[in-house]
């Protein structure tokens, strides 16, 4: 099970990143559709003794895949036969785009970690939706009542203007809301031009409030929302936002997405800044995002979920998580270094974790 990582250092280490991304991704679609990831549906199945609820909603284990890795809900099924007990998609814009210029994904091997400066590549909300609604009642035949759950990540396409960011997201959320088990209002990456700006309290709030209302509306029930925020804000920021998402009564927020800064890296300096501007995400974002995680989890409502991200490469990460205050965590980067056997691996020490007495709470 851990002959991945040979794998990746033979096949996949000199190879272009973001080929490697499509190769990788391809070989687990192709698996799922020939029926050879139901051997692995059966061995990386999430022990029952994971199972939990949070925003309402039946999680088969607290441990998820995050945005970025399917943008398009193209590989949910495969992803699913994996053991993450959720998969988010996305990020999803209101309209189709190519994303930034290539080179755009860059690994920093030494640390880990992984540089993007994707920009939000993917074929619109009009063309997701479809393929969302069809994995909600597959996973729902394949797996019954204890099925993976689907998240949708939906953030602004880059040719819109700030002033009329709140009228794109909303063309997101009419063609998605329906079909997703939670809705996030990504607001925190790096890579589409003054995105970040709409973290600030007195843009969020109209935003947060129209896509909450239009969820509901068009799903016909309560869609969780909630919104993700950058690492790089300030701990008086994150306390902003934890007041208004109680204010607006958010389901909860995710934390943390990638980081603008640079530190503490092992990769040469040179070979960084040779790289340019993106998001960095990996291990090296640990700290940092646990260090927000215990922030909001002071400052929010125990009911509100946090979902926590970065720098999660272990169980005894995603327990650490959860000891400080985290509903639910998400892995990503990791597991473009250590392949599919991984979430089978986190689960696994949970699990065993479970058996041996230990709460996965710290409620």
């Amino acid at each position: 099970m851990r002959i991945y990582p040979t794998i990746f250092r033979v096949v996949f280490q000199g190879m272009d990143p973001e080929k490697a991304h499509h190769l990788s991704f391809n070989a687990l679609r192709l698996a799922e559709k020939f029926g050879v990831s139901s051997v692995y549906r059966k061995l990386c199945a999430p022990k029952p003794s994971l199972r939990r609820t949070v925003m309402g909603i039946d999680f088969p284990s607290p441990f998820g895949l995050a945005a970025g890795f399917d943008k398009e809900g193209a590989g949910i099924m495969a992803l699913a036969d994996l053991g993450f007990g959720h998969v988010e998609v996305g990020t999803i814009t209101g309209a189709a785009q190519p994303g930034n210029e290539q080179p755009r994904l860059f690994r920093l091997v030494e640390d880990k970690a992984v540089i993007n400066r994707m920009g939000f590549n993917n074929a619109g909300a009009h063309a997701v939706a479809p393929r969302i609604r069809e994995a909600r009642m597959r996973l729902r035949n394949r797996f019954g009542a204890h099925r993976p759950i689907i998240g949708v990540n939906i953030g602004k396409t880059k040719v819109v203007e700030l002033d009329d960011a709140i009228a794109d997201y909303l063309i997101s959320t009419r063609e998605l809301a329906a079909h997703a088990d939670y809705l996030v209002v990504n607001v925190s990456s790096p890579n589409t031009p003054g995105l970040r700006l709409l973290q600030g309290v007195e843009t969020l709030r109209p935003l947060l409030g129209a896509v909450g209302v239009e969820a509901d509306r068009v799903a016909g029930r309560h869609v969780p929302l909630l919104v993700k925020i950058a690492p790089d804000l300030t701990d008086a920021d994150i306390a902003d936002v934890a007041a208004l998402a109680t204010e607006l009564k958010l389901d909860g927020i995710i934390a943390t997405n990638t980081t603008i800064a640079r530190e503490p890296l092992v990769t040469d300096a040179f070979k960084v800044a040779g790289i340019g501007a993106g998001g960095l995400s990996g291990a090296p974002l640990k700290a940092r995002s646990l260090e927000v995680l215990k922030v909001l989890r002071e400052k929010v409502p125990a009911d509100m979920a946090i979902i926590s991200v970065g720098g999660i490469s272990s169980g005894a990460d995603v327990i650490e998580r959860l000891a400080a205050g985290a509903d639910l965590v998400q892995g990503y980067t990791a597991f473009l270094y250590e392949g599919p056997a991984w979430v089978r691996s986190i689960n696994k020490e949970l699990a065993e974790a479970v058996s041996r007495g230990e709460r996965l709470s710290a409620k």
